[in-house]
C-alpha cells in the first residue's frame, strides 16, 4: 500500500454564509469523503489573508492505496451520488487540488528529558 495525501483548497462563494458552509463541510462532507475505502483522515485549514487566486479553506485527505486511479474512480463515483442525494453544497468553490505520494514516513519531534 502507498500513503498519499491529497490537498483541496476551498472558498465559500458567498462570505455570508461562510458559517454555513463550513459547517456542511465538517458534517456532511468529511464524513462522506472519509467513507471512501483507503481514506483514514482529514484535516482542515483556515488562511485568514490568503493571497490573490488561492483558497481561503486547505482540506488535507490522506489515504491509503494500491491503486490511486481506482480509488480516485471510487471516490468520484460516490461524489456523483452524494450529488444526485443532494449532499453536495453549491456554496464550494474549489481552487486546487494536488495529490502527493508520502516519500518518508513522518518524523516526531522528540521531547528532551
Amino acid at each position: 500500500m502507498e500513503r498519499w495525501l491529497v490537498t483541496i483548497e476551498t472558498n465559500c462563494t458567498d462570505p455570508s454564509r461562510e458559517k454555513e458552509c463550513n459547517e456542511w463541510y465538517d458534517g456532511t462532507h468529511v464524513p462522506d469523503v472519509l467513507s471512501t475505502p483507503g481514506m483514514l483522515r482529514a484535516t482542515r485549514y483556515e488562511n485568514p489573508t490568503p493571497g490573490e487566486g488561492r483558497g481561503k479553506y486547505l482540506a488535507l485527505y490522506e489515504f491509503d492505496t494500491e491503486d490511486l486511479l481506482q480509488t480516485m474512480a471510487v471516490l468520484n463515483d460516490n461524489m456523483c451520488k452524494w450529488g444526485e442525494q443532494g449532499r453536495l453544497s453549491p456554496l464550494l468553490q474549489i481552487i486546487s487540488g494536488c495529490f502527493y505520494r508520502r516519500m518518508a514516513p513522518p518524523v516526531i519531534k522528540r521531547k528532551r528529558r
